[in-house]
């Protein structure tokens, strides 16, 4: 009977719908309300509704939250736009047969597989202006020593390096597992064309690729923007606040400084700038699959 086949249906949906409210849905309303809130841990007083006075702070009077979020953005920006680029090329370059092609392809998946945690820690010591092998590397060819992390103008690009050496090979997987379905008729007919390899590329390939790049952009992006455990264990922000991206703000006001309806607003604000930023790429995506189609 229908009725009984749709309480049936129900019956299992039920169980994962109740799993999403508990670990979604409610941390995401409890953070919301509280960022209504002033509320101290240091205070034994219990939380204070302060309607939208949180968010007129972040926005009017927290020159701080300016500056991290405008590291969030050049860091994010720069990483993702550089892993996309290069993850194309390198899908594109993977993309023919050649000897151990298999070994390379699971090689490139060492990067992705480490702890990032663990990876940082590597990194930190690589960029050690003392013994950091980046820096003998320089010496030893006749270049000046680098200050890496320790620098206010060389630690978010020693950041961004440290990103894109991790996440570029995700990207170039994802293209590169397009570009292996792709149907071979318009290529070969670009080819009797007279197109050459690049055309054949520019004009051909990326086009039909266009909505899987996207898709890996969403998802770096997404991870970028919330990018934590490498920054704080290699620069906890530094120097000053030099590399202090948003999360990090957030985990100072939240568990250094104790205001934890503040760090929600602060949090409510990074969802937004997530939300935000992926939507403009979905429509992006939207129109690539209009235009493949």
């Amino acid at each position: 009977m229908p009725g009984q086949d749709r309480r049936v249906g129900w019956s299992f949906v039920l169980p994962a719908l109740a799993i999403l409210a508990v670990t979604v849905v409610f941390p995401v309303v409890y953070t919301a309300v509280m960022s209504l809130t002033r509320w101290s841990a240091s205070s034994l007083h219990e939380p204070e509704w302060a309607g939208a006075a949180n968010y007129v702070q972040i926005t009017l009077g927290d020159a701080r939250f300016w500056h991290a979020l405008l590291v969030t953005g050049y860091f994010s920006g720069v990483a993702v736009t550089a892993e996309v680029i290069l993850g194309v090329a390198l899908a594109q370059f993977l993309n023919r047969p050649f000897a151990a092609k298999g070994l390379v392809q699971t090689l490139l998946l060492l990067p992705v597989a480490g702890t990032p945690a663990a990876l940082a820690l590597v990194w930190r010591n690589m960029y050690n202006p003392s013994y950091g092998i980046l820096n003998w590397f320089l010496v030893s060819v006749g270049l000046p020593p680098q200050r890496w992390l320790f620098g206010p103008q060389s630690v978010l690009p020693s950041l961004i390096l440290m990103d894109v050496w991790q996440w570029t090979p995700f990207v170039a997987l994802i293209v590169l597992t397009a570009m292996m379905a792709l149907p071979t008729d318009p290529l070969e007919a670009a080819i009797v064309d007279g197109a050459s390899p690049w055309q054949v590329f520019w004009t051909v390939t990326l086009p039909m690729v266009r909505p899987s790049v996207v898709a890996a952009a969403i998802l770096r992006l997404i991870d970028a923007l919330k990018t934590f455990d490498q920054i704080f264990i290699t620069t906890q922000g530094g120097p000053g606040t030099a590399s202090q991206t948003l999360v990090l703000y957030i985990f100072d006001q939240a568990f250094r400084y104790f205001n934890f309806g503040y760090a929600s607003a602060l949090i409510m604000v990074l969802v937004a700038v997530i939300l935000g930023s992926n939507m403009l790429l979905i429509r992006w995506r939207k129109g690539a699959r209009g235009e493949a189609a």
